[in-house]
Parts: C-alpha cells; sequence; structure tokens
C-alpha cells in the first residue's frame, strides 16, 4: 500500500450527484458522491448491477447522455481543474488523453468497418509529443499491450480476433496517449479466466511503468483483491463504505459489505447453500427513507429510517451507518 498523506488527489470528487434532469427534485441515479484518487493509486469500485457504478465513470468523463449531462452537480476537481463546468471543446483535451477510459464490451469500443491499424494510429495521430512514423508506434503500442504478430495484426478486423485480443487492443488504444487517469469499467467480464488473469498483470504492469491512477469498476471481489489499493462500496447510488482493501475484506463495517463478502463462494468450505442478499436493490425512484439497504438489512432498527450519518471505523476507513459492524465489536 502507497503513502498519500503528503500527496494531492489527482481528481477529487466532492458532493457529485446525477439526475434524470434538472432541479433537486428530479430522481437521483447517484447522489452527494465524495471520492479522491491519488497519484499512482487504483480505487475499486464495486456494488451490485444498477448501484451507479458506471454512471459515476461516466459522469467523470463527461460522457453522459444530454439529460443526464444537465442533471450533473457538484464538483469534479482534476488536477486542480473543475471539469465539472468545462465546455466541450475544453473536455476534448482531456478526454482520450489526460483521462482515458476502458468500456466493459470491447465490440461496443471498436468499429467492425476499420481494421485495428486505423483505429489505433486515430488516438496515436493526438499524441504530438510522441516520436516516429504512426506505423511504427501502431506496432508499439500492440506490443505494449502482449499481442502477438503486432504488425499482422494492423490489418486485421475486429471479428477476425478473439475477445481477449480485442480487449488488449481496446487498452492499447486507451493508453496510446500516456494518460495519468484511466478509467476501466468491468475490463474483464467477457473474458475467460486465464486471459482474465494476463489482462490484470499487462494492466498493473503499465500501471507501475507510467505511474497512473485508475479507477476499476467491478462486481468482482477477487479482482478487487489483486488490483486495488482502496475500494469504495457502492449501493442505491451512493457510497455506503470507502476504506483500505485488507479493512475491507477483514474488516467490513457496513452491512451491506459483509452481505456481499458473504455471497462470495470461497475454497475453504462448501457449504450447502450460498448466502444470498434477500429482496433487490430499489429502483431509482422507489429508494426508502434513510439507510437505503435498510429494508434489506440484517441488523435493520427504528433508527435506520433516519439518513445515516458518515462513521469513521480506521485509518481512512468510513461508513454511512447508523451501527457499524466494527463500532459493535469494539463496544463489546
Amino acid at each position: 500500500m502507497m503513502t498519500l498523506e503528503t500527496e494531492t488527489p489527482l481528481l477529487e470528487m466532492r458532493e457529485v450527484s446525477v439526475r434524470l434532469g434538472r432541479g433537486a427534485q428530479a430522481p437521483a441515479l447517484i447522489e452527494n458522491i465524495d471520492l479522491k484518487i491519488f497519484p499512482g493509486e487504483t480505487v475499486g469500485l464495486v456494488g451490485e448491477s444498477g448501484s451507479g457504478k458506471t454512471t459515476l465513470g461516466m459522469a467523470l468523463m463527461r460522457l453522459l447522455p444530454p439529460l443526464l449531462d444537465q442533471g450533473l452537480s457538484g464538483e469534479i476537481f482534476y488536477d486542480g481543474e473543475d471539469i465539472a463546468n468545462l465546455r466541450a471543446g475544453e473536455l476534448a483535451r482531456l478526454r482520450g488523453g489526460e483521462i482515458s477510459m476502458i468500456l466493459q464490451d470491447p465490440m461496443a469500443s471498436l468499429n467492425p468497418i476499420f481494421s485495428i491499424g486505423n483505429q489505433l494510429k486515430e488516438g496515436l495521430r493526438l499524441n504530438a509529443t510522441a516520436k516516429g512514423n504512426l506505423e511504427a508506434r501502431a506496432i508499439q503500442a500492440l506490443e505494449s499491450v502482449r499481442i502477438p504478430s503486432p504488425k499482422t495484426r494492423l490489418a486485421n478486423h475486429p471479428h477476425q480476433m478473439s475477445g481477449g485480443m480485442r480487449q488488449r487492443v481496446v487498452g492499447a488504444i486507451s493508453l496510446t496517449r500516456s494518460p495519468r487517469l484511466l478509467i476501466a469499467d468491468e475490463p474483464t467480464t467477457s473474458l475467460d479466466v486465464t486471459i482474465q488473469y494476463q489482462f490484470l498483470e499487462l494492466l498493473k504492469d503499465l500501471q507501475k511503468r507510467m505511474r497512473m491512477a485508475m479507477l476499476f469498476i467491478t462486481h468482482d471481489f477477487g479482482v478487487v483483491a489483486k488490483m486495488c489499493d482502496r475500494v469504495a462500496v457502492m449501493y442505491a447510488g451512493q457510497i455506503v463504505e470507502e476504506g483500505p482493501v485488507r479493512d475491507i475484506f477483514n474488516r467490513p463495517a457496513h452491512w451491506y459489505t459483509r452481505a456481499l463478502l458473504e455471497s462470495v463462494p470461497t475454497v475453504d468450505h462448501a457449504p450447502e447453500r450460498l448466502p444470498t442478499i434477500p429482496g433487490s436493490p430499489p429502483t431509482i425512484t422507489g429508494r426508502p427513507r434513510g439507510c437505503r439497504f435498510h429494508p434489506r438489512c440484517a441488523n435493520a432498527q427504528s433508527k435506520c429510517l433516519e439518513p445515516p450519518v458518515d462513521v469513521e471505523v480506521g485509518a481512512k476507513h468510513h461508513a454511512k451507518c447508523w451501527f457499524p459492524l466494527r463500532a459493535q465489536r469494539g463496544a463489546a
């Protein structure tokens, strides 16, 4: 774990919300998000489908649909500059350059009509500081993500490559301009286990060499354990717990985090039935008052009908819960 106390955050979000239109009364997809990412750090963002993880990533890139972009509020400071208020022309210098993104499905990023070489060179042309001709730089980019026979692969189209290779190509395109912040939105979901491991190792190696910060969006706690320094747990549009990876795994404070971890199968023992979280996450317009997890929580009490406070339960570890697990154990 890196020491970050003396560093300035590369990215800092303050009370960021995304609503379905303007005004505080519009339903919120994500609400009052506070999050920091430091240079060279990997922050994992975990939670069930629909919790708002991808919306948060898209908000950072300012790639939200027009209705949601109008409903964006709060402050998003990147390297001291509030990008939440930048215009489209000003955002162009950041997207794909300072900040880049890898999407979950590589076929959603790659155009099936154009060759891999054409799509890779498009990003390389924008990198004014790079030296050498485009062909050589494109080959070098594919070599950096360990694509075999890179010169031959430049002539291929996306359908001629495996899922693992397509994801590596998307990674190469994302890294062509040496971003300082990479947003990886479940980049290994479509890969088999072996290719997933290789891709994660590749990302870690590239991050180390480039001292790149990373926001890693995933639902896989195994990936979190391998990749991340800190974890932010999302539920129903809010971050309900945040802390160092080791603390989150060994001493979860929020009842939702504990429920997520308990539902992950382990090799230590084979239970007759895997634990599950009862019920379903609330809809955007049907979120309960107070703690949003209380209808599904094993420790719900009347106090949970009030909005929870943010409780510090350890060094750089906090949770939005009236009755955090660690506080209870400490009292015992």
